[in-house]
């Protein structure tokens, strides 16, 4: 489980309200997954496929998984959608019956929740007008239900698929688009380097991607490439200082059928290299009041995962980001060269186990512009808007 305890729901909305109210406040266009998926499944085959991903869990048993079935056919849209996200716990299922059903206490799920939801970014990323439904470790009811909302619903009528949830471990949030034509992909806890050549592939095939960079990740970690790295200019990034000058990533460039992969390089310099850039501007997050955080299992304390630093902000537009209120330092270091800074309260929606970026997934944004010779660094610019973000929207570079 990504979040570190059960959130406490009341707050979790408030702030979730306060961030998509700032995201419409800048002109963005904001969607709910749960509103996509209770469209979807007004179509019979999104709705057959949304049942079968439910009943598909073995410990449930051939009676229970009958009993289920029935159940969740005679739901409509909105309470199947609902039972889908929400779980459905033994008590509040009256039509149980079966050995195993009975075995089970009393507020034992006989379909399990799904919390991690929240994280958006994980399973779903959009390339151009192709959308990506990614395999995270462990996430694979998550990463079903966004490709039955994304392949379904009217409004992504015709989109193609460049990645689907069962083709090898691959996370979104390891998926930064970092120019127009270049794409860095992680490699590590969630993402196997046969995920990355799979997109890879689709990227070259599809002509999204002159580009892309396989960053090399400790595999210790539990961080995405996006909590390492957001772009904020078109031009700098925001980075934590250990991770900055230490990550190392790999160049792969298409060559006829195959891939032609370089020796290992500092990120930043293969990163600007791709990028037709002399180098990237880097922002170096801050420790703030954030910093300490639950233990590793087996450790003796001190922070762990992300809980260090600020680096998974949301970017509408070059110059505007999304950030929690509690990365002080992070956030005046931003303001401090022009960036302008929307600030939105954070700790009970995602723990700390993430930020604004992390519980998005754009769905169409403005082209990028890389920035021309000798134009001035990092403009402050409003977002012009409408943009269409599912459940948030971002403008990377």
């Amino acid at each position: 489980m990504l979040l570190p305890a059960p959130p406490w729901a009341e707050r979790a909305q408030v702030e979730h309200d306060a961030l998509t109210g700032a995201l419409r406040a800048h002109g963005v266009e904001v969607l709910y997954l749960t509103e996509l998926l209770q469209d979807a499944l007004e179509y019979a085959t999104g709705r057959q496929q949304a049942i079968a991903t439910a009943i598909s869990d073995p410990r449930l048993g051939e009676e229970l998984r009958g009993r289920l079935k029935d159940y969740l056919e005679g739901l409509r849209p909105e309470e199947l959608g609902q039972v889908l996200i929400m779980g459905l716990a033994r008590d509040e299922f009256s039509g149980g019956s079966g050995a195993v059903f009975g075995l089970l206490g009393a507020w034992d799920y006989v379909v399990d929740p799904l919390p991690n939801l929240v994280f958006m970014r994980d399973t779903c990323v959009w390339i151009g007008d192709r959308v990506a439904v990614t395999n995270p470790p462990g996430r694979r009811r998550e990463a079903e239900l966004v490709a039955i909302a994304t392949g379904y619903h009217p409004m992504f009528a015709g989109a193609k698929r460049l990645y689907e949830p069962d083709y090898e471990e691959l996370a979104g949030g390891d998926v930064l688009l970092l120019a127009p034509g270049v794409v860095a992909i992680g490699i590590g806890a969630h993402t196997s380097p046969a995920g990355m050549e799979r997109l890879a592939r689709q990227v070259f095939d599809s002509a999204f991607a002159h580009t892309v960079l396989a960053v090399l990740a400790d595999p210790n970690s539990a961080e995405c490439l996006d909590t390492r790295c957001t772009m904020v200019g078109a031009d700098t990034v925001l980075m934590r200082p250990s991770v900055a000058y230490s990550l190392v990533a790999r160049t792969i460039t298409q060559r006829g059928d195959g891939l032609r992969l370089s020796h290992p390089r500092p990120f930043l310099e293969a990163a600007a290299q791709a990028m037709g850039l002399d180098r990237l501007r880097v922002i170096e997050t801050g420790l703030g009041p954030g910093r300490a955080g639950p233990a590793r299992p087996g450790s003796l304390g001190g922070p762990a995962g992300q809980w260090d630093d600020a680096g998974n902000i949301l970017a509408l537009g070059p110059g505007t980001v999304v950030s929690y209120e509690r990365n002080t330092l992070t956030n005046e270091r931003l303001e401090a060269i022009g960036i302008k800074v929307i600030q939105v309260p954070g700790g009970e929606l995602v723990g700390s186990r993430g930020g604004p970026r992390s519980v998005c997934c754009p769905v169409s944004r403005e082209p990028a512009q890389m920035p021309e010779p000798g134009a001035k660094r990092l403009p402050t610019v409003s977002v012009p808007g409408p943009r269409r973000a599912s459940t948030e929207a971002e403008c990377a570079a």
